[in-house]
């Protein structure tokens, strides 16, 4: 074999492993743009570059998936939704408490599926694993909670806050479990 075929046929080799690499990243790129949808557009623009966000969300997806979340039990399942009847109560005559009613009540139904309860970023971060399409909604109830303590908000921005938790609740009351679709 001449140093000439060597050559060609580690060049092809070489291109085919680049071929297949590239090919491997595109399509996970795609998983993980369709599992995390928003999510991933967040990270990336947090991060900065989509290869080290998309590390992350990897990193995210393995750590979740050694949480045991599970489903409530029908007991369980109607003790969180007449506590939500109560914080929707509440927003009647105290919006602010209500708000933070429904921050610790998705907290504690959180944790009763099996999700630690450390702090709100780690909080969103687990749950957009499982529940990617409401995760924005968590964020942005948790913001309005955050400047309402700060310097308060208007009702109208409560309210909003109770319909974005309302949103991220109803996705963890599912008694069903979730389905990981990433590895």
């Amino acid at each position: 074999m001449t140093n000439s075929t060597l050559i060609l046929i580690l060049t092809v080799v070489i291109a085919a492993i680049l071929v297949l690499w590239f090919g491997y990243m595109s399509r996970r790129r795609a998983q993980l743009k369709a599992h995390f949808g928003p999510e991933y557009d967040r990270t990336v623009k947090d991060v900065g570059n989509p290869r080290k966000a998309e590390a992350l969300l990897d990193a995210r997806a393995k750590r979740v998936s050694r949480y045991s979340i599970r489903s409530l039990s029908p007991e369980e399942h109607q003790r969180f939704l007449a506590a939500w009847t109560d914080v929707q109560a509440r927003f009647v005559d105290d919006p602010a408490g209500a708000v933070a009613a429904a921050d610790v009540l998705v907290a504690d139904l959180m944790e009763a599926r099996g999700y630690p309860t450390t702090d709100f970023d780690h909080r969103a971060e687990d749950v957009s694993v499982d529940h990617p399409a409401v995760v924005p909604h968590y964020r942005e109830a948790h913001e309005i909670a955050v400047r309402h303590a700060r310097a308060g908000v208007a009702t109208e921005d409560l309210r909003q806050a109770i319909v974005h938790y309302r949103a991220l609740f109803d996705d963890l009351l599912d008694v069903r479990q979730p389905v990981r679709k990433l590895a």
